[in-house]
């Protein structure tokens, strides 16, 4: 199978394109997936950083008593994003920042939750940027990954490898597998995958938990 690989430089020239009509295509279509990260990452604690926070169409659906602090590659979402916390007064945001995933300029252990809604395909080097999010979680915190993942079997697995190259040209991967991040977590041996959930549109998406395992 052929990696089709996205650079930084191909993710920022499509986000730059999609930053203005952004909310409109995806808003109903993400949003159980959004409100199901949001819910999950605050059960685990307060203090949450989102990768790939894009025009902040997450960010009213984190409950107020949360610290939330947000990061993408584009300039042009984290502006829009900007615009929204603004517009509505989230208060429970503390910050936003321009940011790469594979180096998180965070000290470690400073989050109880890390949450990646709908980006972790985007990502050229996503078991580093992983470990990165590893690094930066409190220890017992949960790593939660929403996105589209198959398992590459059957006519479904077929397709998907036929059309990556199309949709990689408008920022998407239609390849991922959810075996690439179990396998992740087995060979970093500290977490284990939580949960599996499957949400809109029938379980066309799915949201990952893994769950960091404390020190004895």
């Amino acid at each position: 199978m052929a990696v089709i690989r996205n650079s930084a430089e191909h993710q920022q020239k499509v986000y730059e394109r999609w930053a203005p009509v952004y909310d409109r295509v995806y808003r109903g279509l993400l949003r159980d997936g959004h409100r199901t990260v949001a819910r999950l990452a605050a059960e685990v604690g307060r203090d949450i950083l989102e990768v790939g926070v894009g025009t902040g169409l997450v960010l009213p659906y984190y409950p107020k008593h949360c610290r939330i602090t947000g990061i993408d590659l584009s300039e042009h979402m984290i502006a829009k994003a900007r615009e929204k916390v603004a517009r509505a007064g989230l208060a429970h945001i503390q910050s936003l920042h321009v940011m790469d995933a594979h180096n998180l300029e965070f000290a470690d252990r400073s989050f109880d939750a890390v949450c990646l809604p709908f980006v972790i395909t985007l990502i050229p080097y996503p078991e580093r940027a992983l470990d990165e999010c590893a690094r930066v979680l409190h220890s017992g915190g949960e790593i939660i990954v929403a996105s589209k993942l198959g398992d590459g079997r059957g006519l479904q697995g077929a397709i998907e490898e036929a059309v990556a190259p199309l949709v990689h040209r408008v920022g998407w991967s239609s390849s991922f597998r959810i075996a690439r991040i179990v396998e992740w977590a087995k060979r970093r041996g500290d977490f284990e995958v939580a949960e599996i959930r499957r949400v809109f549109p029938n379980g066309f998406f799915k949201v990952i938990r893994l769950k960091h395992r404390m020190a004895a």
